[in-house]
């Protein structure tokens, strides 16, 4: 019997992945929405005696997401005691001051997966699960980005900010009945993300001495650490007490 099910999009690498593996446990129905299926995590969530839907797609296409989350939202069993959604995919790119922000496709694939496909899987799970007789949560991967604004990450920090917006109107729609929603900041995590940024321009990005540093002094907690935290936090007694919220900070 299933007793909790959970999307998690952005299920491929980094912090998403190790989610993915952290959250397999029996009475569990994951379904993972990545760019494509992750055979490995497939057999350790076999292993680990969970359920396992992967759907394969790139949440950066508006076509794409929309399909994405119907067939999500499908895959979720009726009667579970919870349901949770994550949006967690997201991109830094593209890279650049406002005035170097010319590639109107770049941009708009960055709005789409870091905003727009949150939003679209979003209505998909509310649709899909029941408004009573159900704990609900919603936990949207933020960015202390879109809280302070940093040189060259015009377009992460815009859509950070916009995530948390979005999450503050979910709460205060849908928090009357029940459902609780989250927008958090995990942190600087050592993922292929930081490994982007120690390569940007320095031009571009006057931050990027400050990541090189905390790589170099093995200050950066594994995806794997961030994960169990996350994990944990997901389930909290007091879980949506504060809409917005930062993890190192978090209980």
């Amino acid at each position: 019997m299933t007793r909790t099910a959970i999307i998690l999009t952005g299920a491929s690498r980094g912090l998403g992945a190790a989610l993915a593996r952290t959250l397999a446990a029996p009475g569990t129905r994951l379904v993972t929405v990545a760019r494509r299926p992750d055979p490995a995590l497939a057999a350790a969530v076999a292993e680990r005696g969970g359920a396992l839907d992967q759907i394969a797609a790139d949440l950066s296409d508006p076509v794409q997401a929309g399909r994405a989350a119907q067939q999500a939202a499908a895959a979720l069993p009726a009667g579970a005691e919870r349901y949770r959604l994550i949006n967690n995919a997201g991109t830094l790119q593209p890279l650049a001051r406002a005035e170097d922000l010319a590639d109107a496709g770049a941009v708009a694939a960055a709005l789409n997966l870091n905003v727009g496909a949150a939003i679209v899987m979003t209505a998909a799970f509310l649709r899909a699960t029941p408004s009573a007789g159900a704990d609900r949560r919603v936990l949207n991967i933020s960015s202390g980005a879109g809280r302070t604004p940093y040189a060259g990450w015009h377009v992460y920090c815009a859509t950070k900010a916009a995530l948390d917006m979005a999450t503050r109107t979910l709460a205060l729609e849908h928090g009357a009945a029940g459902l609780r929603a989250v927008s958090i900041a995990p942190g600087v995590i050592d993922t292929d993300m930081q490994a982007s940024i120690r390569c940007a321009d320095p031009a571009a990005m006057p931050m990027r001495a400050r990541f090189v540093d905390l790589y170099a002094q093995g200050a950066l907690p594994s995806a794997e650490q961030v994960a169990a935290r996350l994990a944990a936090y997901l389930e909290h007694a007091d879980f949506g007490a504060r809409e917005i919220d930062d993890l190192r900070q978090a209980r």
